[in-house]
């Protein structure tokens, strides 16, 4: 018992030594606010996140504007698909109006609007931001001058990143915009060595990289054979080999996604992510150790 008790400290003692992953908030902080808006935002940072995850969309007049479902339904007083509006029109609706149904929707009718990437970075200046393509319907090269437009204007370039799951929309950026690795290209590397026990790299390692998946994801597995084929269902999960063949190249950075419970807080700092993605960093802050 007492041998237990001493492995046992001396495993959350190894734990606070870890330096804590940086918490990005998910959308702005999912759970705590109406995502994607600008109150998500200061609660956020009132609530020590390091930076915001949000997500991009175009309106009809080719704005950049923070909204994450195809349908304004799913989250307004509205209806519709974003590219239907202009930026202006969009402010019609309440982005707030769905939120918190337990708590009596208490952002409903208090202002609450769909902003402009452009009010964003001018309501916060100094913020870190991670900016998640989800246009549904968006050219890649319209897109991709819009958003370098809006960045420039701000000198945002160093303090933002860009993530998509349409690889299109990453090839179609400006080699001065950062970015992530494509999700494609992440899932692959994470699936060969969690199956084959092989780590395979991109080129050039020499320049940074930045990759981003969840901590646990659900894929399926196809496999091919002379007279068909079978499919399984799969996890891939991070783990300590998993980690040495990203860091192989060097220069690698490494954001989990879906860390919402203390377990996996804490999974992710003793496999050293450099930062994960939460839906309440009014939770997370608790388990944060600096």
């Amino acid at each position: 018992m007492i041998k237990l008790f001493i492995a046992i400290s001396l495993f959350f003692y190894s734990v606070i030594l870890m330096a804590s992953p940086k918490i990005i908030a998910h959308r702005g902080g999912t759970a705590d606010a109406p995502e994607n808006t600008e109150i998500a935002i200061k609660t956020a940072l009132a609530n020590q996140a390091d930076a915001i995850w949000i997500t991009i969309q175009l309106s009809k007049d080719n704005i950049p504007v923070l909204y994450r479902p195809s349908d304004l339904k799913s989250l307004t007083n509205g209806q519709g698909s974003v590219s239907d509006f202009t930026a202006q029109q969009l402010k019609q609706w309440d982005a707030g109006y769905k939120f918190g149904e337990a708590q009596q929707f208490p952002y409903r009718n208090k202002g609450v609007t769909i902003p402009t990437l452009d009010e964003i970075l001018t309501q916060f200046p100094t913020t870190q931001f991670y900016l998640d393509l989800k246009s549904p319907d968006a050219d890649p090269a319209i897109q991709a001058e819009a958003l370098t437009t809006v960045l420039h204007n701000h000198n945002a370039l160093d303090r933002t990143r860009v993530y998509s799951t349409n690889t299109a929309f990453l090839d179609a950026l400006s080699t001065n915009v950062q970015r992530f690795e494509s999700r494609d290209i992440t899932r692959d590397i994470l699936a060969n060595i969690t199956m084959s026990h092989i780590c395979l790299l991109p080129e050039n390692l020499d320049i940074t990289r930045w990759y981003g998946l969840e901590l646990h994801r659900k894929v399926e597995v196809v496999e091919k054979y002379t007279l068909g084929e079978a499919r399984s269902a799969s996890v891939l999960s991070w783990d300590k080999d998993a980690m040495s063949c990203f860091r192989a190249g060097g220069n690698a950075h490494i954001v989990l996604f879906g860390i919402n419970t203390e377990k996996d807080f804490i999974q992710a700092t003793e496999l050293g992510a450099d930062a994960v993605m939460v839906d309440s960093p009014a939770n997370m802050k608790a388990f944060r150790k600096e």
